[in-house]
């Protein structure tokens, strides 16, 4: 599910008189969606490095919300409860229907969703070359422990994507830990993106776990994850560390000092886990700028 495909896939859970307004965007401008959006009363929306526009047409209701979900989850919306408890649900070839709505709520905990206001689905794509400016800063003297940072939606993950074959293609094999199956994308064995020929893939498994698992069976030496969000992400990225393995993952913050602020990542930084930190962020035509610079130093 690369460039148009991931586009064409997304559009098909939508229901026919949305897919045929999302489809009738020519080729170019599909390439560049990066997520299709669903509001209550108002109508299909495309997001893109220029912000949202309007694809027109009625408005979405909550039949349309339902329908959206009973497509992603097969018809099967109640097999995709743990998805939904933490408001998206993964799609085959790295893409993840996003949800908002009534939340039901246990012991502060939350159960489901229950009409359902809102869905984003989010378009996975991979971007050959977009590493060139700084890949002599990452790669140029061995692979560092390195963070990418970047707010929700930026482009951590095809950052992360791309590092990867980097990688992989000169050699180095990476186990990537992907639990939400939006790195690779696999699907009936096979990834959806390219990751060269020496990247193994655990799919499903929390961090920690899938990080055990990979160093122990398949002796890497890098270590790919995405989104460092909880205290187990952290322990994960710390057990590899401790096996001398080197660290390639993703978080989101605005930057280095945010990161400092933030307790989660507090233990990450005082045991100097990673050296490098690249910061995405989108400049005012909306392309992606990065800089790289040391986690390490303070």
């Amino acid at each position: 599910m690369r460039g148009l495909k991931g586009f064409e896939a997304a559009a098909a859970l939508l229901p026919r008189d949305m897919r045929q307004a999302a489809l009738a965007l020519s080729p170019a401008a599909r390439v560049g969606v990066e997520e299709l959006r669903l509001r209550t009363g108002q109508p299909l929306r495309a997001l893109s490095g220029g912000g949202e526009r309007s694809l027109g047409g009625r408005e979405v209701g909550g039949e349309d919300l339902s329908s959206l979900l009973e497509a992603a989850t097969h018809g099967s919306a109640h097999t995709a409860l743990a998805g939904i408890r933490a408001g998206f649900v993964p799609l085959p070839g790295g893409c993840r229907l996003g949800l908002c709505g009534e939340a039901s709520v246990s012991d502060g905990g939350v159960l489901t969703l229950r009409r359902l206001s809102s869905a984003a689905i989010r378009i996975a794509h991979e971007a050959p070359g977009c590493a060139a400016g700084i890949e002599a800063a990452l790669l140029g003297r061995g692979v560092r422990d390195t963070l990418i940072v970047s707010p929700p939606g930026a482009g951590k993950t095809t950052l992360l994507r791309e590092l990867i074959r980097l990688l992989s293609t000169r050699g180095r094999r990476v186990a990537v830990a992907d639990e939400r199956g939006e790195i690779a994308g696999v699907c009936a064995s096979l990834p959806a993106f390219d990751l060269g020929p020496c990247a193994d893939v655990m799919t499903g498994a929390p961090k920690a776990a899938a990080a055990e698992m990979l160093i122990r069976a398949m002796a890497p030496e890098v270590l790919a994850m995405d989104e460092i969000t909880s205290p187990e992400d952290t322990e994960a990225a710390l057990f590899a560390a401790g096996c001398g393995v080197k660290l390639l993952a993703t978080a989101h913050a605005e930057g280095a000092e945010a990161l400092r602020r933030r307790p989660l990542y507090r233990r990450l930084l005082d045991e100097r886990v990673f050296e490098l930190c690249v910061t995405v962020r989108r400049g005012p035509d909306g392309r992606r700028e990065y800089t790289v610079g040391r986690l390490d130093a303070n």
